[in-house]
């Protein structure tokens, strides 16, 4: 446990605009919490226009989104993709694989949000860790949410810092 927490540059790559008010408040909210442990900078890319679910045109949007969502990755950042079918972790886990992250000397992390659609292929096979949030599928609004309060709750984690259960 780091009692001072190293300077971590995370970005959030998210496909599409949160439109919800009470959205865009509990982000702000989880944003101003985060200030003190890292700085987080929210990159919203163009959702891309997709048909139904499986046809042609959905997977052309992937595709495009994907290409947009490389365009914003950093070459040195440590990516990690949220999927639905990633790895889970518990708070613990996730709290203490950022902070191995930190100690090896690795202070970028690109975490990447799919659209409605979710994520190509290409981008959760190029990510350094495919993340599941829950076994249950979220808005990839809400996702931004859970995201942030997750990310808060690991750097009080590595500080040894108290947080509400």
């Amino acid at each position: 446990m780091i009692s001072e927490v190293p300077n971590i540059n995370i970005r959030i790559i998210a496909v599409g605009k949160i439109k919800e008010e009470f959205f865009k408040r509990g982000i702000e909210h989880y944003l101003i919490r985060l200030q003190p442990y890292s700085k987080v900078k929210i990159i919203e890319l163009q959702e891309a226009k997709a048909g139904e679910k499986g046809n042609f045109q959905e997977e052309k949007a992937l595709e495009e989104e994907a290409m947009e969502i490389v365009k914003n990755t950093r070459d040195d950042a440590h990516l990690i993709a949220l999927a639905v079918e990633g790895k889970k972790m518990t708070s613990e886990e996730l709290a203490f694989y950022l902070e191995r992250l930190l100690v090896e000397g690795k202070s970028k992390v690109d975490f990447i949000i799919g659209g409605p659609s979710g994520l190509a292929e290409n981008i959760k096979k190029r990510g350094d860790l495919c993340l599941s949030l829950s076994d249950l599928t979220f808005p990839h609004r809400l996702v931004r949410l859970i995201l942030l309060e997750q990310l808060y709750r690991c750097f009080k984690i590595i500080r040894g810092e108290p947080y509400h259960k």
